[in-house]
């Protein structure tokens, strides 16, 4: 019998609803997916079982599915929430007295929005298809489908989603950007709204913006003892440039406003410039890009110093304007903290050449490049050690979502600008040459550093070449 994906199937978890004891789904190896004309479809990872005993059992007739074990424990695992979304989702579409503020549909919202809070999910994934519409969730940066519905849901989620949002419900030709927020658990929780035209209708995905994310202190994100002492060290300057470098979803929002948390206090102006501004700091100032009506960060910046700041944190630094206004700030007594995308920082002093800041103006401003990535750590449940590769490797069970990986870490390289490294900036020495220098000084590369964690048993050697 072919092994089928269970995620492929929009499951009628309606089936469900005469099932006193759901262990019995777990003692036959079962999950009903759908009742037809003539059969009971039932989904099974022992294609062995006894059908005539499920015909019994069931007072139908039972056509068979086979699929993976792991995929039944996952459904197993979320039963009880999937079988509430499905009542919801139902009840929506069949709601004649629907309102914007009272129905079915925000129902459905709040399961999602408490699912995402309880699970660390960062973003809600909403995508319709030719017939159905799936709901995906980003954990530990990885999409895993959890929920699969009618394509009948959609456009009542998507009207919801943008009245929330306060945006024109009936607009589905272009993408919108939104944000509203909700009381969750008693805590005040943040969304961010964007929708994308598809061939079916809309990709909707709503980043979840949990505050409890930006009250992390730099101990508790995790660096080694030596990169948090060098961080410490470089944040108590009063002047001068901190680069923290790496791509998207390295985890670089989150050490800057660690950073800002560790400065933030009522002697100092923290001015921000953030697009968008994601999270609320309260007592620092912060502006947000808005290109429509071109506030963009080469106006914003060519204005911020009339504010009188003591610190500056600019979201990201995209072009030589906008670095040549950030080093000018830093040289004037004003302590600049900036992301830039770049792979290492090695390649980030060849990335401020290429936007043409002068060598010694990067050697005088420059005063720390922190760069950084997230690796996946794996699940202690199920990691098995691959005698072959002398590491170890993920297998994947309901503990962990069947990825294998539970929770992130992560792996940096920093580089201090010492007299040496500064010299030898100024007088155009090559990054080969500086990077030979400062790795018979002790440093670590992020290759050097990722390794170490598969050595540790951490994290997997995929897991390192995927990141790094």
């Amino acid at each position: 019998m072919k092994i089928n994906n269970l995620l492929s199937y929009d499951i009628d978890y309606g089936l469900l609803d005469n099932m006193k004891d759901e262990s019995i789904l777990r003692k036959y190896n079962i999950i009903p997916i759908s009742n037809d004309i003539l059969y009971l479809v039932i989904a099974t990872s022992d294609i062995s079982i006894d059908i005539k005993e499920l015909n019994s059992m069931f007072n139908q007739p039972i056509k068979l599915i086979e699929v993976d074990h792991k995929q039944l424990e996952f459904e197993w695992k979320y039963l009880s929430f999937k079988r509430v979304l499905y009542s919801l989702a139902l009840n929506s579409i069949n709601d004649k007295n629907r309102s914007k503020e009272n129905s079915y549909i925000l129902e459905f919202l709040e399961e999602l929005f408490k699912f995402s809070i309880e699970n660390s999910v960062s973003d809600i994934h909403i995508e319709v298809l030719k017939e159905s519409v799936i709901l995906r969730f980003r954990i530990d940066g990885v999409l895993n489908q959890f929920f699969r519905f009618s394509d009948t849901l959609y456009p009542i989620i998507s009207s919801s989603v943008k009245y929330l949002s306060s945006l024109d419900i009936s607009q589905k030709r272009l993408p919108l950007n939104g944000r509203f927020t909700r009381s969750i658990f008693n805590n005040t929780i943040d969304f961010r709204l964007s929708t994308l035209p598809t061939i079916y209708g809309e990709s909707i995905v709503i980043r979840v913006l949990d505050n409890k994310n930006i009250q992390n202190s730099l101990e508790d994100i995790e660096f080694e003892a030596k990169t948090l002492n060098c961080i410490y060290k470089t944040l108590k300057l009063t002047s001068g440039m901190i680069l923290v470098t790496g791509p998207t979803g390295s985890g670089k929002t989150t050490t800057l406003y660690s950073m800002l948390n560790y400065l933030n206090n009522k002697e100092r102006k923290i001015i921000t410039v953030e697009d968008p501004v994601e999270y609320k700091l309260e007592g620092v100032i912060q502006v947000n890009i808005n290109n429509e009506i071109e506030l963009d960060y080469k106006t914003i910046l060519k204005n911020i110093l009339r504010q009188d700041p003591d610190i500056l944190m600019i979201g990201e630094i995209r072009d030589k304007e906008s670095l040549q206004i950030a080093m000018q700030a830093s040289l004037t007594g004003h302590l600049v903290i900036a992301t830039l995308h770049t792979n290492n920082a090695i390649e980030t002093i060849t990335r401020l050449l290429d936007l043409e800041a002068p060598s010694y103006l990067i050697s005088t401003t420059i005063k720390m490049i922190l760069s950084q990535r997230l690796l996946r750590i794996l699940c202690n449940d199920c990691k098995e050690f691959d005698k072959d590769t002398k590491t170890y490797k993920k297998i994947g069970c309901v503990k962990c979502n069947l990825t294998g990986y539970q929770n992130r870490k992560v792996v940096t390289e920093i580089l201090e600008f010492d007299d040496k490294v500064k010299h030898m900036i100024s007088n155009d020495i090559s990054v080969l040459e500086i990077l030979e220098y400062i790795k018979q000084n002790g440093f670590k590369t992020l290759n050097e550093n990722g390794l170490l964690m598969v050595e540790n048993g951490l994290t997997t050697l995929g897991e390192y070449y995927s990141k790094i």
